[in-house]
């Protein structure tokens, strides 16, 4: 046996703790890094499980049980591609959708895109807020349904334009944490994960209008149109935070390594997204559907599927409407300037204003008028009749309508060489975009033709 000097043995011994040492640091830093990729995308992903998306996942589970979970499978290779064109088109231009538009499309295109943009954001706002005053009364009964509407309306208005670009983005990429109830309560629930592996592996298809209004608005509230405008711009604002390109605009200065962690950033935005929604619809399944709810009509209906998440605490209900309504509140937060920004952004290119979050309130007025008078457009619709749970899931409907149009101007923009040089589309992005447009469009035509 051989024997090594003592000091020897304790030299080792220091060299081996400095090592775990140095892996313990890079481990955070790894991690760090990781976190600060995420961005633009995973903003995008986290805001498309909005309240509208909540409400049309969970009644989808809830009405169809298990024949809908393939949905999420096919949408998020075509919602990457999808979202990966317009984050690519604001990157390689420095420009918004809009404003790549204008430049290579007549006026009489760029307005009735626009103003069907307008009209899908107002609307899907008006449904948000309305599903957050109605959730917070689930918890403060004695509010009423106008004072808390009005109340998240303007602390909305207040958040987006007052606060700094780069605080509100770190903000929006917490709140996306609240979704996580739905990944838990799935695992707290008898699930069937045989029967739902085969139900998310093998499409089932109804050829009639209540599934295929339902099928129409979970494309819609997955792939809306809203996200194709606010990602190209707030890919533009992340360069201009990062001093790729100057706030007056200009030919942004793209690295290989940059491009890859916008595309790690959509990816990885677009897959929390699809796996979110596909747990919110394997939840109403076997909670709702499996108890006899196959129709939601009000607020507690939907909480009633995080019940399960509390029910060996006293006064389960209670606290299932509690998570339930703290998760459309903050989802809402994060959605709803969002939505509003992507009108904004889109009317501002359409015009030529300055535009931009980055940007101060007195520096670009019109701007951010364009996200006060949207917000208060959908407020308004608060107050003439809807059921503000079924409103968000015929806003779903109508933004998988308006969405193919979109989907076609997004594929003819990003394959154009003269816009994006040695960036345009390959023919993965092809084939996911063109996809996207002839599903999207089949299934809405069919929708239609199904109501004559």
């Amino acid at each position: 046996m051989i024997e090594f000097p003592d000091e020897i043995i304790a030299d080792t011994e220091q060299d081996n703790t400095s090592d775990k040492v140095i892996k313990k640091r890079k481990a955070p830093k790894r991690f760090g890094r990781f976190l600060r990729i995420l961005g633009p995308g995973i903003v995008t992903g986290a805001a498309d499980d909005d309240p509208s998306g909540i409400a049309t996942y969970s009644q989808a589970g809830a009405q169809f049980g298990f024949l809908l979970p393939w949905t999420m499978l096919f949408t998020l290779p075509l919602m990457t591609a999808v979202q990966e064109a317009c984050m690519r088109i604001g990157a390689v231009t420095g420009k918004g959708l809009a404003a790549v538009i204008r430049e290579h499309y007549p006026r009489k295109i760029l307005y009735p895109i626009v103003l069907l943009v307008v009209c899908a954001n107002t609307l899907n706002i008006g449904s948000d807020i309305g599903a957050m005053a109605e959730s917070t009364r689930l918890i403060i009964p004695n509010l009423s349904f106008p004072v808390l509407a009005i109340g998240f309306a303007l602390l909305i208005i207040l958040l987006e334009v007052l606060i700094p670009y780069r605080t509100y983005i770190r903000i929006l990429k917490w709140l996306a944490m609240a979704l996580f109830a739905y990944f838990i309560t799935a695992f707290l629930v008898a699930v069937p994960w045989v029967e739902v592996l085969k139900a998310t592996l093998i499409p089932k298809v109804q050829f009639n209008s209540s599934f295929l209004y339902i099928i129409v608005g979970i494309f819609g509230t997955t792939i809306s149109p809203y996200l194709f405008f606010w990602q190209t711009s707030n890919v533009v604002e992340d360069e201009i935070t990062k001093h790729k390109i100057p706030q007056h605009g200009g030919v942004p200065k793209l690295t290989k390594s940059y491009l890859k962690n916008l595309r790690i950033d959509n990816a990885m935005g677009m897959l929390f997204s699809n796996v979110t929604a596909w747990f919110i619809i394997i939840v109403g399944a076997v909670v709702l559907n499996q108890a006899g709810v196959t129709n939601i009509n009000t607020a507690a209906d939907a909480a009633r599927a995080l019940e399960p998440l509390v029910h060996t605490f006293p006064n389960a209900g209670f606290l299932a409407k509690l998570i339930f309504a703290i998760g459309v509140v903050g989802i809402g937060l994060q959605s709803i300037p969002v939505l509003a920004g992507s009108s904004a952004y889109a009317v501002a290119e359409t015009f030529s204003w300055k535009e931009g979050l980055f940007r101060k309130f007195k520096q670009s007025r019109n701007f951010y008028f364009v996200i006060i008078v949207g917000t208060l457009v959908g407020l308004i619709f608060n107050f003439i009749g809807f059921n503000p749970i079924k409103a968000l899931v015929f806003t779903a409907v109508f933004n998988g309508i308006a969405a193919v149009p979109l989907i076609y101007f997004i594929a003819r923009v990003s394959s154009k060489s003269d816009v994006m040089g040695e960036h345009k589309s390959g023919i993965a992005s092809k084939l996911g975009l063109w996809t996207a447009f002839i599903v999207m469009g089949a299934f809405a035509i069919a929708l239609l033709v199904s109501f004559l």
